[in-house]
């Protein structure tokens, strides 16, 4: 298979494994992940992660605040590969319980994902998903 026939493979599989964080479950996604120490996380609900320690602590701790997500969907802003490295930048949509809530809300992120080759595989080298999907005033900038 092509680097390229096999990193749009991954990215789909990938897909799915955000099905499961959603629903609170990170395991499936942590094979995607580079175990590198230069390998960065950075989600909307803690501090960047770096190395896999931290990226797997990271990944359990916001899939200990999601459940019952249903409806995923993305949204693909840009995309880009060689085939050593690639990266998307999407929206990702999804409808979820965050914490103890009983009903599931609507949940945007604005997310960019890096993959490079590692020992003839693609691996997620780099993610950060944060809430902000449309413009923001200047005074969102600031930090009391």
């Amino acid at each position: 298979m092509t680097p390229a026939a096999d990193l749009d493979e991954f990215i789909e599989e990938y897909h799915g494994s955000i099905e499961e964080v959603i629903r609170g479950n990170p395991e499936p996604q942590k094979k995607f992940w580079s175990r590198a120490d230069d390998a960065t996380l950075a989600n909307p609900l803690g501090p960047p992660g770096r190395g896999w320690q931290e990226i797997s602590q990271r990944l359990d701790h916001a899939c200990s605040l999601l459940r019952d997500g249903e409806a995923y969907r993305v949204d693909r802003v840009s995309a880009y590969s060689t085939e050593e490295v690639a990266w998307i930048v999407e929206i990702e949509h999804c409808r979820v319980k965050v914490a103890g809530a009983e009903e599931h809300s609507p949940s945007s992120l604005r997310a960019t994902t890096i993959f490079r080759r590692e020992d003839e595989e693609w691996k997620i080298a780099h993610r950060h998903a944060d809430p902000i999907t449309g413009a923001q005033s200047p005074e969102s900038l600031i930090q009391e």
